[in-house]
Order: structure tokens, then sequence, then C-alpha cells
């Protein structure tokens, strides 16, 4: 939880942000940019994320490997490449089987294959257990006949604050079916969220998860992050 991925920019935020890629995307516009030692993804003007922390990203990860049981080199799915974070930190930890990252973005894609975001994720893709699957991950969930042993999922702000609309239609009882699925019995589901929501834990157990909890992630003002989890039955 501790692992630092260091960014090889000066430290300087108060310089306006400089854009580095603009790129139309299949959702509308996506723009990645420098702002000091940061790079920063912004999406049709709304700011999505950046590389200053990456904690949340991290817990998303352990969380699920610690909600497993012992099974070998069990394979988890991660729903957003993002900037990096959660690939990063599954490739570092030599329990995980294969790692499957979805991302709809080929703009984000290209930028850590070829470009600035590459320096946190270089050795993450050439890791032999990496696969980046480039697609909309709540029709990969639905349509894909893969099986995992842990989903992690942070695509939107929430169950409750969703990025795109159509993205509502994961944490309802049929994207949460489906998110079922693609678990094997015993495998874990991990769900990202800018905020607590009550009732997206009674939706997980009405979806026919156990052992369903959330885990708080401290953060320095305003209500913390956490991780939703739930579990197949075995």
């Amino acid at each position: 939880m501790s692992t630092s991925y260091p960014i090889p920019y000066d430290t300087d935020h108060t310089a306006a942000p400089v854009v580095l890629d603009r790129r139309e995307g299949p959702l509308g516009e996506v723009v990645l940019r420098r702002h000091g030692a940061l790079l920063q993804i912004i999406a049709n003007g709304c700011f999505l994320m950046d590389t200053s922390d990456g904690r949340s990203e991290r817990l998303l990860v352990d969380a699920a490997l610690d909600a497993l049981d012992d099974r070998p080199a069990p394979g988890i799915l991660i729903g957003g490449l993002g900037v990096g974070f959660s690939l990063t930190h599954a490739a570092a930890n030599s329990r995980w089987g294969r790692i499957a990252v979805v991302e709809r973005e080929p703009a984000i894609v290209d930028w850590h294959r070829e470009g600035p975001l590459s320096e946190l994720s270089r050795s993450a893709l050439a890791d032999p257990r990496t696969e980046i699957v480039e697609a909309d991950l709540v029709s990969y969930v639905q349509e894909s006949t893969e099986k995992y042993d842990a989903l992690c999922l942070d695509i939107d702000n929430g169950p409750d604050w969703t990025v795109t609309e159509g993205n509502d239609n994961l944490y309802s009882p049929v994207g949460l079916a489906a998110c079922l699925a693609r678990l094997t019995p015993g495998g874990v589901l991990a769900v990202w969220s800018a905020q607590p929501s009550a009732n997206f834990e009674g939706t997980l157990r009405n979806a026919g998860f156990q052992s369903v909890r959330t885990e708080e992630i401290p953060v320095v003002r305003g209500v913390p992050d956490v991780v939703h989890l739930g579990v197949r039955p075995a």
C-alpha cells in the first residue's frame, strides 16, 4: 500500500496545465495534460483522474485479493485502465495470475503504450500476465464468457455517480448478474466509489453476492472513498 510511482516532471503546480494530447474517443473528447508533476485525464471537459496518489486504486486490488481464498494464481479483471495505478499494483504482486484490463478509450491505451503514461505502466504492460482488452466494460461483462477470480471495477465515481449514462446498467440487477456470471465460485467483485452507497450494498445482496461489505479509504478532506465488496457463493 505504500508503493510510490514517480512521475519524471517538475513539481511546480502554480503553472497552467499543458495539454499533451487531445483525441475524439467513442463518447467524446479525451485530453491528457500535465500540471506540474501530475498527469491528468479529462473527458468532455470533466476531470477524471490524475497521478497524484493511487491509494484508492491499490486498495481496490488488495481488498479483492484479501477477500479471496488461497487459490493459486487467481485471475483478475480490472475495469478501467485510467492512469495505471491498479494495473501496476496488480502486476507488482506475484500472487496474481492472469491480469486483464478492459479500457474503452483507445487514446488512454496509446498514452500507456507509447505516451507519457508509459513511465507508470511500462513494466506492467510488458508483464506476460497482462492483457489489455479494448472494449466497453459494460458490454464486455455482459457478452464475454471469460471467468475471473476477481473483478475490480473503477470506471465511475461510484454506483450513484456514473461518468456516462450507459454505465448505470453495470450497477443494476442485470449488470450485477453479469458480473456474477464472470466470476468463478468464491470470486470477488470490488467496486471503487467516491462515497459510500448503502443502497448499493443492498443491491449486491439481492443480486446473489455474499459477505457484502464496504471498506473506507481515508482522504484529507470530505467523505472517504470506499471499495464495495461482494463474493460469489462457492
